[in-house]
């Protein structure tokens, strides 16, 4: 019950809010009576108690609600423009990323994109990096020189879940797999 409301938030609050027919604000946020509301008119067993287990449960603390409750928002991730409000962040010399071994030789050459999401996601260990590649694929991992990255003039933020974000990472900054010329 909890993984279909977990994909069910993840997918209308980073996505697809005209799924349930909710509104995002410009950072994201939608109220929880209404987001609730409006999932049960849809079908689905969700009440505040049952949500608010999700968010407390969710392994990567996939969702925030405000200080008052009242208010749930995705922590990163989303597809949809908002705004997280994120201030840039200092980040660590090293972040990883992590994929899937058929996509090397395209980010080898273009770096890693957002794709349809807002931000690159890197990870500050690479054990959370290889569980996010193989949700695709065979995993490898990428080191992202985000130190230097920093230095030569990219932004960089830090999501309420840990998740680093910024808007591309050219190839010059990656090393791993097939490219071991790390510039530290």
């Amino acid at each position: 019950m909890s993984t279909e409301i977990s994909k069910l938030l993840s997918h209308v609050l980073r996505h697809a809010p005209e799924r349930l027919g909710i509104v995002l604000d410009a950072n994201g946020w939608t109220s929880v009576d209404i987001l609730i509301s409006k999932a049960q008119e849809k079908g689905f067993a969700i009440d505040r108690p049952i949500l608010e287990g999700v968010v407390a449960g969710s392994d990567k603390k996939r969702f925030t609600l405000s200080e008052d409750g009242q208010l749930i928002r995705a922590a990163q991730g989303h597809s949809v423009a908002i705004d997280l409000g994120l201030q840039p962040s200092d980040p660590p010399e090293i972040l990883f990323h992590g994929t899937a071994e058929d996509n090397l030789e395209p980010i080898m050459a273009e770096g890693l994109k957002p794709g349809t999401r807002q931000h690159v996601h890197l990870s500050l260990d690479e054990a959370t990096a290889i569980k996010v590649g193989s949700r695709h694929g065979k995993p490898i991992v990428l080191k992202v020189n985000a130190g230097e990255m920093q230095r030569n003039g990219f932004v960089f933020f830090r999501a309420e879940n840990g998740v680093w974000l910024t808007t591309h990472v050219p190839p010059v900054y990656l090393s791993g797999p097939g490219k071991d010329n790390e510039r530290q």
